[in-house]
């Protein structure tokens, strides 16, 4: 925090000016739309057990039929920017049969958003996907890679004169993982050689994708959303932790990375795949981040005594700058912050709606006042509370609260000190007075 460019207001009162960043929020389709049963994760949330509160994710927050509610709060709250999905097992119900009502139904969405000022970034890929595919076996088969991008060129050409930037595919090293070695996603099976070949598929399904949009739309942005942890051995002096930090990272995120921005295949993935010349495959470096590992092992883990959300993962603001360092030294594109949250669930008991996301999206956006840190844009996780994957409605990660019993939108503090970050183009002391100060991280 100590170099955060601060200036001073006509009051004399402390402001983080943010007049290169452009701010809103992020979703995914699957996890706000609800009413669909075509998908794996509907397929997963049957099996008892799978998730945790029981829930599945069949209403979610209605947002299919609730949109322009949904698209209302949004604008009104001035968000500039938004981040959706388009659920491949609407478009595409069947193998190669496109449902064209679907398509429109996103151009809909879309042309509101836009024409309530705000910028759409599309993702194309966001861990589900129909119930067939998965059959098929999913991204453990070669035959993935073409397969998803006749899905690509379908939905790019429909909606390339309504959108110009597009997420390939959202976190594959953590969809690896979640499904093939933490047994937290469908097919929850344990398989390190699915792992690797997952990856592998992914990295190259993007690679060509990359390549696929471009040759459709020459002015397009495309990225990925790398999912990226910051990690510290949790005994410094122990060296089998120390060394467990780059095994780790390069485990998890590098060699992945490495792959996705410059199509080279390092052994880990395999061969290099048919026809992919290593270069540039990104056009801005997309970067999700949530949390820090101590590392113990492969394992992930949490210092003691440290900040921590309601789901115990350690808040630390620097990671993110670490991450973003990390990114730069390898390409000099620009950072979009394609997702950044945390859990709060508030105090139910008192009818509180949050205690410290407030003081964490000032903690984490002070860090970006930066201009040479080169980030563009700041997507938050999320914009309504929404149905989070194996934890199903128990996590809170909204600017807005949504009672899923009446599907009720109740916009929460964080919501409007947002709002007011993007109004007056930075954080004021008066806004820290009334958002921040009355918050308070919890300790784990």
């Amino acid at each position: 925090m100590a170099n955060t460019p601060v200036t001073w207001d006509d009051q004399g009162m402390a402001f983080t000016a943010l007049p290169h960043l452009l701010i809103g929020a992020a979703s995914s389709a699957l996890q706000i739309e609800g009413g669909d049963r075509g998908n794996n994760w509907y397929d997963w949330a049957q099996v008892p057990g799978n998730i945790r509160d029981g829930s599945t994710p069949l209403r979610s927050t209605d947002h299919w039929v609730r949109w322009r509610e949904d698209t209302d709060l949004l604008t009104g709250l001035g968000l500039q920017i938004y981040r959706m999905s388009v659920e491949w097992s609407r478009i595409e119900p069947r193998p190669g049969e496109f449902d064209t009502v679907a398509l429109e139904r996103y151009r809909e969405e879309i042309a509101a958003l836009q024409a309530g000022g705000v910028q759409v970034l599309v993702s194309l890929h966001h861990f589900s996907q129909p119930s067939w595919f998965q059959g098929l076996g999913e991204w453990t088969i070669p035959q993935s890679v073409p397969i998803w991008l006749r899905f690509v060129r379908e939905v790019v050409t429909a909606l390339k004169d309504l959108v110009t930037d597009w997420v390939t595919i959202n976190e594959p090293n953590v969809y690896a993982a979640q499904s093939h070695l933490w047994q937290e996603g469908p097919p929850g099976d344990r398989s390190p050689g699915k792992v690797r070949a997952v990856m592998a598929h992914m990295a190259e399904a993007h690679c060509r994708a990359y390549l696929l949009i471009h040759e459709l739309q020459a002015d397009a942005r495309v990225g990925f959303a790398h999912h990226m942890r910051a990690f510290d051995p949790k005994n410094s002096r122990n060296p089998l932790h120390r060394a467990a930090v780059p095994l780790s990272s390069a485990l998890f995120q590098d060699v992945i990375a490495e792959a996705m921005l410059t199509g080279r295949f390092r052994r880990l993935l395999g061969r290099q795949p048919a026809g992919i010349t290593p270069g540039r495959f990104h056009d801005y470096l997309g970067l999700n981040y949530y949390a820090r590992t101590a590392s113990a092992g492969l394992s992930d883990g949490t210092f003691p005594g440290v900040p921590v959300n309601d789901l115990g993962w350690e808040i630390y603001p620097e990671g993110l700058v670490r991450c973003i360092r990390w990114l730069r030294e390898r390409s000099a594109a620009p950072v979009w912050i394609t997702e950044n949250g945390t859990a709060d669930n508030g105090d139910p008991a008192t009818g509180l709606l949050e205690r410290f996301r407030c003081r964490f999206l000032d903690d984490h956006l002070s860090l970006l006042a930066d201009p040479t840190r080169g980030v563009e844009r700041y997507y938050h996780w999320c914009f309504v509370d929404n149905w989070e994957w194996q934890e199903g409605e128990m996590p809170r990660f909204g600017l807005v609260h949504n009672d899923y019993e009446t599907q009720t939108r109740t916009i929460k503090p964080s919501g409007r000190f947002l709002a007011r970050i993007i109004a007056e183009g930075g954080i004021s002391d008066a806004a820290r007075e009334e958002f921040v100060a009355p918050q308070r991280y919890r300790i784990g």
